[in-house]
């Protein structure tokens, strides 16, 4: 298990003090990094959020997985790998470096 948690499905009027507040329940939050559109400067609607232990954070998806913020049932789960999720992009992308 791992610190870094993937929270999806939020408000897109969330800000990150909300966020800070509402995991500060389940421990201590080192880092919040709710994702923006760089265009409009708009929340997307999902973030992420490093709590100090892997029980914390444990903790924190037990008890915030699907639960209900303004109006939204948030999805809640360990964060994956960044180099895991940039290589399914490329794929998508169709990249041509063939290894």
């Amino acid at each position: 298990m791992g610190r870094k948690l993937y929270v999806g499905n939020l408000p897109f009027n969330t800000a990150e003090n909300d966020l800070q507040e509402l995991f500060g329940r389940a421990g201590s939050v080192e880092t919040v990094n709710l994702i923006r559109d760089a265009a409009t400067g708009r929340a997307r609607g999902f973030a992420f959020i490093e709590m100090s232990s892997d029980e914390e954070a444990q903790h924190a998806i037990d008890e915030f997985h699907e639960h209900e913020l303004g109006g939204r049932t948030l999805n809640v789960s360990e964060a994956r790998p960044k180099s895991v999720m940039s290589v399914g992009l490329d794929e998508r992308r169709g990249s041509s470096d063939s290894r």
